[in-house]
């Protein structure tokens, strides 16, 4: 029985809420039961008082008192990612430092330094994250400091963030849209990187409920509806691999289990199929009891009977036994013909494999003994170090390297010695240059894949051996930004760029001190800088370069008046403006959105070329440097970055009714090639609902036709009825809206 608990006075109103608290605080405890030592109950009840009276006064925007919020939050760190009791301390008090009057002395003096350090961390990450106008990136590298000193910071966030997305519901909508791009864009990814899949797909699939809600209603539904059918489905699948376990022995679990509503989105999008066509909607998960000694041979065993039983797809075979991903995952993955013809997943591990793919990195530092894993997590933070150490780009770009170098997938590859080495999924020969020694991916000319000549850009895979080849005349060049994912190569070819630029622009600045003393006027900074500014660049380095390459003419100063030693730039002239131009038919005027916040006059905006907004869809504004409000649909491939990176640039967008002007957009449609099928679906269009076409080109091939239709029309309502009717004619297989500016 836990101790009671002092909390009457810590004024918390109704007697109801005392004991809901009480009993979230108990059941804490029993679920750290298996790790209390002598003398740690009393540091969580100190903890916990410590909190419940600082965040007395305070309730959550729900309406619930706030100490509701860390008890969650150390619930989620204990039972879903398995961490102990100091990290459960940190999860208690991790909101205290930030909001309330509690200092880090305090906590260092009640609880050591270790607990203070931690949350030092956790507070420097709320306020980089969460802070409403604070681009997100911009303290990025701080978080990544920390999570190299002390991964449990970025394990208690998660679990805070995770908590943050299940109670978002309470939140405004735009806060919603914020709080869900970030998680989608950093969280669910750190997350993934972790080794925490269950967390990594519960927020992905929280953030698409706000995000896309419309489409995660859809696929609930639907896979609410298949329930029953597929269990039955897996029922039958399982039954004859179960008697072959039985029979060799084994001491086994068997289920299926759904896949997440985000994933199966992400196929229906990607692949561009319907709901009932995405094969894997499940996957059966079998779960060994084997000693460490039998791991490897128990699972490659249970393989063989399933593919005695079912025919695997050889390509689909994904053995992370041998090869394990840096995250720690181990398993054994193939994808074999079930019974009607469906192709099912089948996921083969032992308990610990299953341990460390639930709980990630907590559960290594159960199993590192005697292991290598640690050494993999280790030499990922060592990787993150190092690119924390040499990068000296703006905080967005690297957190874009960030997201591509080190929360991806992984391929492994071979030096010709034979050595293994680990890079992102995507990496070609150059990225493996780089990762060599910076000296090798600078002189790089091309590479031996599996000992075939193959050019610098280059995608590898795993299993490939390579062998790169230098020459001492080579040098990168700008191209190369675009062939390499990692870090690390990015950020020594812009070093390489950089010194080549201060080169080139040593010659340009010469020249402009030469053309400054025949004027007359003095080089110095006063001059420079109005120099710099006239020619709208971004550094003195920029104008010297331009000089160089004679981009910029110096023979243009002769319309600088010259005042004593000082230079001034000639008047701008005044351009009469022109009008803009909208993606309109006819010269109707703009289409009007009202935004919120503002006055509701008309306001200058356009609509963006990446997702092509129209009346209806859910958008938002958002502030662009020099183009005013570029309209975005929510779901627009850009929206996450945007939303995530630059929260304080979002204008609250909502459209007006207006039928007097119709907007320009794409569908692609596609069916059998039959005689006179595209006057069947020109005259749905134009004669029966007398939409406007702008263009449209269909290629039929071995009897079936693709085409692209560019129309005008009103607004989302009048697009989605002529999606359904043309869906509807004989023959037409499927009918989309472009999303992307490729149409």
């Amino acid at each position: 029985m836990a101790e009671p608990v002092e909390i009457a006075k810590y004024n918390l109103t109704g007697d109801q809420e005392k004991k809901e608290i009480l009993r979230q605080y108990r059941s804490l405890l029993r679920a750290l039961k298996s790790k209390l030592k002598p003398g740690d109950k009393e540091l969580i009840r100190t903890a916990f008082e410590m909190a419940a009276d600082a965040h007395k006064t305070m309730r959550r925007k729900s309406g619930e008192p706030y100490i509701t919020h860390p008890l969650a939050v150390a619930m989620i760190c204990v039972e879903e990612i398995g961490l102990g009791i100091r990290s459960t301390i940190c999860a208690l008090l991790h909101d205290t430092v930030e909001d309330t009057d509690v200092t880090l002395e305090d906590v260092e003096r009640e609880f050591g330094s270790e607990i203070a350090r931690i949350i030092d961390g956790l507070t420097k990450i709320s306020n980089v994250v969460d802070a409403n106008t604070t681009q997100q990136a911009e303290n990025f590298k701080k978080i990544l400091l920390t999570l190299t000193d002390d991964p449990r910071v970025i394990l208690i966030k998660l679990a805070d963030r995770l908590h943050n997305m299940r109670t978002l519901d309470s939140m405004k909508v735009e806060k919603q849209l914020k709080i869900s791009s970030e998680t989608v864009y950093v969280y669910a990814p750190l997350a993934h990187r972790m080794g925490l899949y269950n967390i990594k797909t519960e927020m992905e699939d929280l953030a698409m409920k706000y995000l896309e809600p419309e489409a995660y209603r859809e696929i609930a539904q639907k896979l609410a509806e298949t329930r029953r059918e597929r269990t039955r489905f897996i029922n039958e699948f399982i039954r004859p691999i179960k008697e072959k376990l039985e029979q060799g022995n084994f001491n086994f679990e068997i289920y299926g289990r759904p896949k997440s509503i985000h994933s199966i989105w992400n196929k229906i999008k990607k692949k561009a199929v319907s709901f009932e066509e995405v094969y894997d909607l499940f996957a059966i998960r079998i779960i060994l009891n084997s000693p460490p000694e039998k791991e490897k041979e128990d699972c490659w065993k249970v393989y063989s009977m399933i593919t005695d039983e079912y025919n695997p797809s050889p390509e689909r075979l994904r053995d992370w036994l041998s090869n394990p991903k840096a995250n720690g995952y181990e398993a054994l993955h193939t994808t074999v013909m079930g019974p009607q013809g469906k192709w099912v997943e089948v996921q083969i591990r032992t308990k610990r494999m299953n341990e460390i793919a639930e709980k990630g990195l907590a559960a290594h530092w159960k199993y590192k003994e005697g292991s290598g894993e640690e050494g993999r997590f280790e030499q990922w933070f060592q990787q993150i170090r190092e690119a924390l150490n040499n990068h000296e780009s703006n905080s967005l770009d690297f957190l874009q390297d960030f997201k591509t170098s080190f929360l991806t997938e992984e391929i492994y590859v071979y030096t010709p010695r034979g050595d293994v080495k680990m890079l992102p999924t995507g990496a070609t020969a150059l990225d493996f240059a780089f990762s060599v020694h910076s000296m090798v991916g600078s002189k790089c000319i091309g590479a031996k894949v599996n000992h075939k000549l193959v050019p610098i850009g280059h995608k590898l895979r795993s299993g490939d051996q390579i062998e790169i080849i230098t020459s001492a005349k080579q040098k990168p060049t700008e191209d190369w930004l675009n062939l390499v994912v990692t870090a690390k190569a990015k950020t020594k070819i812009k070093d390489a760029l950089k010194e080549e630029k201060r080169k080139i622009a040593d010659e340009g600045k010469y020249l402009l001190q030469r053309k400054l003393e025949q004027l007359g006027v003095a080089f110095n900074q006063h001059n420079i800088d109005e120099l710099v500014t006239h020619y709208k660049l971004p550094s003195p380095l920029e104008f010297y370069y331009k000089i160089a390459i004679k981009t910029i003419d110096l023979k243009d100063l002769k319309d600088f008046q010259v005042m004593g030693d000082k230079i001034v730039p000639p008047k701008p002239v005044k351009l009469e403006p022109k009008e803009e131009e909208t993606l309109k038919s006819g010269n109707k005027k703009d289409a009007e959105l009202i935004i919120f916040g503002e006055s509701s006059d008309k306001i200058v905006y356009n609509l963006a070329a990446c997702c092509k907004p129209i009346p209806g869809d859910d958008v938002f504004g958002f502030v662009t440097t020099g183009k005013g409000l570029t309209i975005h649909r929510t779901n627009c491939p850009n929206a996450a970055k945007l939303l995530a990176n630059y929260g304080h640039r979002v204008v609250k967008t909502k459209w007006v009714k207006n039928k007097e002007i119709s907007f320009l957009t794409v569908i692609k449609i596609k069916g059998l090639d039959d005689v006179g099928v595209v006057s069947k679906i020109t005259n749905l269009i134009s004669a029966e609902l007398r939409i406007n076409i702008s263009a449209i080109t269909i290629e039929a091939k071995e009897g079936v036709f693709e085409g692209n239709i560019k129309l005008f029309v009103h607004d989302k309502d009048e697009l989605e009825n002529l999606v359904n009717r043309l869906k509807s004619l004989p023959g037409i297989e499927s009918v989309d809206r472009y999303d992307t500016e490729n149409a």
